[in-house]
């Protein structure tokens, strides 16, 4: 299919493309920016000046759902004074909701899953001069990414999709349904990238999977996750090597080796626990329980010098009771995260949870959120503290969002935010930053000379 893109010398048609979600989705828009670009449009922040709207969609949680439904119903407006704007719904939403979104917004002209980001020109084409609608959902299309020209929204750091799919079937989770199962893209394919980026100056890449710890299983050739980090941390130019998400299950010591003696693997790990109760991670099907992830937890500091660790865990799963809300608590007090994305349970159709009894009534579920917040906050701020004093390797990616002449802003090794002042040339670089203050979520320097 990517042979097929032809390039156009004028930029006539315009796209908008707006992004929910998770980095994959972040990094699929940048694949479907890249070859609406060969196929003759160029990219608009103005929905208003558009030929064709994108919406890039995520359905993880009911109210990104509903927040997305709401935009399709403003739209409405813009196709009404121009029919010839094509309006298209992609992401993991459009796989989920295939057989309603044409019901609940008939404006809508085509609607296509994940997988079928690599086909754009054959689903654009269809869509312009065909006279239905169209639905493009099937996941059978193969995980090659090798030759789809891509748009990055960054210069200095850049996501590589390792793999993509999941086959775990966490109870509350729809991600199986909406992506497909488990498909790992070639050694040989990751590693061209990797370097096509290097010589592209790009100094980050950030590996991205749903179970990145599973990559590999499905390839003819034997190969694990550590191996591919160890093979992508010979690259010349490259400076530092992230990745996300790890599934306690699957994670051993070999990426712990991995992580310590890699120069270029950061010195940090993204480990979901979802729950501190062993009941509620066994209705939730996660497949470990706590004293397991406190295990891993253990290896990995007794093993990696002043490594971060942060978590994703969610409140207010069905059957969950005040004790289970606790035995998180608890486990947060001893583990001590740098930090937590924490969310309520949302009740996704067609998902076991669902249809499990002892659903919790969103007034508790948003008090016990509260709580933890709260506690992971002082944990965060106590940790942060500790740094005041450290001179720290900062990779600088932009100017800060503050209205504060020559303010910078960067990330450490450890994923941590640090603003200090500098000159706008020190942007892409490696600069090293002595802690003066710190808060719950940033820390504060001055460039060491």
């Amino acid at each position: 299919m990517a042979e097929k893109l032809k390039s156009y010398k004028t930029n006539s048609l315009k796209v908008y493309v707006k992004t929910f979600g998770c980095q994959m989705n972040v990094n699929d828009s940048e694949y479907i920016v890249g070859q609406l670009e060969q196929l003759g449009y160029s990219r608009t922040r103005d929905i208003f000046k558009s030929d064709l709207i994108l919406l890039n969609t995520c359905c993880v949680r009911e109210n990104v759902e509903q927040k997305i439904y709401s935009l399709i119903s403003k739209i409405k407006k813009i196709k009404e004074n121009t029919p010839s704007i094509i309006l298209g719904i992609c992401g993991c939403m459009a796989q989920k909701e295939k057989e309603n979104i044409f019901k609940k917004a008939p404006y809508v002209d085509l609607i296509f899953n994940p997988s079928q980001i690599n086909n754009l020109e054959e689903i654009i084409n269809i869509t312009k001069y065909g006279n239905k609608k169209y639905i493009f959902c099937e996941n059978s299309t193969k995980f090659i990414l090798k030759h789809i020209p891509v748009i990055r929204e960054s210069k200095i750091s850049a996501w590589i999709q390792i793999m993509r799919g999941c086959n775990n079937y966490c109870s509350y989770c729809v991600v199986p349904y909406t992506r497909g199962p488990e498909q790992s893209r070639g050694v040989s394919e990751i590693l061209a990238e990797a370097e096509n980026l290097a010589q592209e100056n790009y100094k980050e890449i950030f590996l991205l999977g749903q179970n990145v710890n599973s990559y590999g299983k499905n390839l003819p050739e034997s190969v694990t996750f550590s191996k591919l980090l160890t093979l992508l941390n010979n690259i010349n130019g490259i400076e530092r090597i992230r990745f996300m998400t790890s599934h306690p299950k699957d994670f051993n010591f070999d990426l712990i080796k991995v992580v310590k003696n890699g120069d270029k693997v950061c010195e940090h790990i993204h480990l979901p626990i979802q729950s501190g109760s062993n009941k509620i991670l066994k209705i939730m099907n996660r497949e470990y329980n706590v004293n397991q992830y406190k295990s891993i937890i253990k290896e990995i500091r007794s093993n990696i010098n002043n490594i971060s660790i942060t978590t994703d865990v969610m409140v207010g799963f069905p059957g969950e009771t005040e004790e289970d809300f606790q035995q998180t608590l608890n486990t947060f007090e001893e583990i001590k995260f740098d930090d937590a994305y924490t969310f309520i349970y949302s009740n996704r159709e067609n998902t076991i949870a669902s249809l499990m009894p002892n659903q919790v009534p969103l007034q508790v579920k948003k008090e016990r959120l509260r709580r933890l917040i709260n506690l992971q906050k002082e944990i965060s701020t106590k940790i942060n503290k500790k740094l005041e004093g450290e001179v720290l390797e900062v990779l600088v990616d932009k100017k800060s969002l503050k209205n504060i002449p020559n303010q910078l802003s960067g990330r450490t090794r450890t994923n941590k935010t640090v603003v200090f002042i500098g000159e706008q040339e020190l942007v892409g670089k490696l600069v090293e930053v002595k802690i003066i203050k710190s808060d719950t979520w940033t820390l504060y320097g001055e460039l060491v000379k």
